[in-house]
């Protein structure tokens, strides 16, 4: 599902909002989600699962073209991890190949 598909599913399932209303909710609540993990905040959302900042110790890596080492430095990244409801949701509606 892309940013689009998610406000076309908003928008036809309120109707008394329009398009334009419902783009608008959508950035409005995805840059809260950003601005709070970027200021290094944990962000919850029951039966969802939670977002939250983990860091990436620095490492060694290669260079692919020359094969020479190359120091990757330490990173923060944003880490997803879903709640119970949500996996419950998954296995549930998946079939398990």
């Amino acid at each position: 599902m892309t940013r689009s598909d998610l406000v076309a599913v908003l928008a036809e399932r309120f109707g008394q909002l329009t398009q334009r209303d419902t783009e608008f909710a959508v950035k409005t609540i995805l840059d809260a989600m950003s601005d709070a993990l970027a200021r290094g905040h944990r962000i919850e959302i029951r039966g969802f699962g939670s977002f939250s900042i983990s860091r990436r110790p620095p490492r060694v890596g290669r260079n692919p073209r020359s094969g020479e080492q190359v120091m990757i430095p330490e990173k923060l990244a944003p880490h997803f991890k879903p709640g119970k409801a949500l996996r419950e949701a998954v296995d549930k509606h998946l079939p398990v190949e």
